[in-house]
């Protein structure tokens, strides 16, 4: 280890790559002669979701049958972590269907995903969804973290208006509720 007076702040590292990745503890991002640098961490549980909402080639992400534990094109960057991955197919939601709303399927199934509860049809403020899975996990998890949850999204983020069939944009642009009312970006 270097000793320096110097420190190297972990978002200028981010900052400096331009992407949202995974960083490891560097000994540059210590003070130095802090009790930090020597002391081993307790790992930290983390859990993820990925949404691909309109759906994905199968075949390159589904693995193939369990006897064989060949890991799919899409799949192969987690083959050092295949003992810690479950891929969970073939599921279905009914609280996505119609269930007399009548059209809206793509923003019923955005919005059902984490939380199972049918969204009311409204083009207003006056939404309601359910806390979602990923939030009742943080509520554990995330006791021993500075965040305990983070959302990131690749899509538009309008949250009013009329998206789908009279349903408001909150739901087809948030996955994520910390309870009825609270949808979180």
């Amino acid at each position: 280890m270097i000793i320096s007076k110097k420190t190297l702040p972990r978002r200028t590292v981010l900052r400096g790559l331009g992407t949202a990745m995974a960083l490891p503890m560097l000994d540059a991002m210590v003070p130095a002669l802090s009790g930090i640098s020597g002391r081993a961490a307790e790992p930290v549980r983390r859990l993820g979701w990925v949404y691909c909402p309109n759906g994905m080639a199968m075949d390159a992400w589904m693995p193939a049958p369990k006897e064989s534990l060949e890991l799919s094109t899409t799949l192969s960057p987690l083959a050092p972590y295949r003992d810690q991955t479950v891929v969970v197919s073939g599921l279905a939601q009914g609280q996505a269907e119609a269930l007399g709303d009548g059209n809206g399927e793509h923003t019923r199934a955005t919005a059902t995903w984490l939380n199972g509860i049918h969204p009311r049809e409204t083009e207003g403020a006056d939404v309601r969804g359910g806390k979602t899975a990923d939030q009742i996990a943080a509520d554990q998890l995330g006791r021993t973290t500075p965040l305990s949850s983070l959302e990131l999204a690749i899509d538009q983020d309008f949250l009013v208006g009329s998206c789908d069939n009279g349903y408001s944009c909150i739901y087809m642009n948030t996955i994520a509720w910390r309870d009825e009312t609270t949808p979180l970006p």
